[in-house]
């Protein structure tokens, strides 16, 4: 049975997934995201243009084609043996599943605003070579640029304005500051074993923040133990090594990156949830969730560089708290009352006894109600 990755060194997503394969020592071949893969591969098999895809020959007649990241994950934990990258400690895979949320929805905002202002050229280039290997450097640059002006244009509904880039930054700063402190006392997010919260960071850390020059020259600058743990943690290492911190301990470096979950996160995710209410009370026939609500007002920065911008409203991330809150529920006893211990010392008791209005899955590639 084999595995290939469809994607690019460029795309945030794909190097979440490339780092996670690598560690789990799966055999999987690479297949870049060209514009021919899209219409031979991706398009037909998915219904709609995204990477990264990961094609399982399991021997059926067409194999299996998963989409998603944390449902490729998914997939691989099920399907191959050896030790698993979430934690069995009820309270740290509670904080794993947190902080894999706010990596791949949160440090998305830094990662989109240092490629766009301040790596497009590098990126541009990038974009081309993955969509049209073949072609000359300057005919690919010129081939690419309507999906450059795609994701470049895409960062007000990100929040991203003149007036939050120095709140970006500085949440950012912050940010690169308390992961550079935890990881001078340990090797990743809960001790020597990469977990999924691990992959969540990967994601914009490597292939954004890391990999583009001028981003990456300020992540080594500012915290060269995050610049390192993000080529560890890409990189092919030795497979399945490490272990997750003793009875269940959340060791207190973990402690500040929680909180900017709850006090920066957990905000515009409860008022997702309002939304999302909304339109189920006014689409109750519906089906498939629109991949956005709407814009609203969101807060965005750290401590005293809070700004208030319009934001659009993404129910997505609101399947990943959905994983967060089924797991907080499955607890019960000691388990249950540390985790809600936990939940509470970060800032997030809202999360205690929350529900979403309605179910969420994802099918056929799609978020759709549950």
């Amino acid at each position: 049975m084999t595995y290939t990755l469809i994607g690019t060194a460029v795309s945030l997503y794909t190097g979440k997934v490339r780092g996670y394969l690598r560690w789990k020592n799966v055999a999987f071949r690479e297949q870049l995201s060209t514009v021919e893969a899209y219409k031979s591969v991706i398009l037909p098999r998915i219904g709609w243009p995204v990477v990264p895809v990961l094609l399982h020959d399991d021997g059926s007649a067409r194999g299996r084609a998963v989409q998603d990241t944390t449902e490729i994950i998914d997939y691989v934990e099920a399907h191959e043996p050896g030790p698993s990258v979430y934690p069995d400690g009820p309270v740290q895979k509670l904080a794993a599943l947190i902080l894999e949320l706010f990596g791949d929805e949160w440090l998305v905002i830094p990662a989109m605003h240092y490629r766009w202002a301040y790596n497009r050229d590098f990126a541009q280039a990038e974009f081309g070579a993955t969509s049209y290997p073949d072609l000359p450097p300057e005919e690919r640059l010129a081939a690419v640029q309507k999906s450059v002006d795609f994701f470049s244009g895409a960062l007000p509904v990100l929040g991203i304005a003149p007036d939050s880039v120095a709140a970006v930054e500085a949440s950012f700063e912050a940010f690169l500051a308390a992961f550079e402190a935890h990881l001078e006392q340990h090797d990743f997010l809960f001790g020597s074993r990469p977990s999924i919260g691990d992959y969540g960071f990967l994601g914009p850390l490597y292939a954004h923040l890391l990999r583009d020059p001028a981003s990456g020259e300020i992540m080594e600058r500012l915290a060269p133990r995050v610049a390192d743990w993000a080529r560890r943690t890409h990189a092919p290492q030795h497979a399945l090594t490490g272990d997750f911190l003793e009875d269940d301990d959340i060791p207190p470096t973990l402690m500040p990156m929680l909180e900017m979950f709850a006090a920066q996160q957990l905000p515009v995710l409860l008022g997702t949830a309002r939304a999302l209410a909304e339109w189920s009370e006014e689409n109750p026939d519906a089906s498939e969730l629109p991949r956005i609500f709407g814009f609203n007002k969101a807060m965005i920065g750290h401590g005293d560089t809070v700004v208030e911008t319009d934001r659009a409203i993404f129910p997505y991330p609101l399947w990943m708290l959905q994983r967060v809150t089924d797991h907080l529920a499955g607890l019960d006893g000691e388990a249950r009352q540390s985790a809600e211990k936990m939940l509470r010392s970060i800032g997030a008791a809202k999360l205690i006894g929350f529900e979403l209005p309605i179910r969420l899955k994802r099918e056929n590639y799609k978020l759709v109600r549950g």
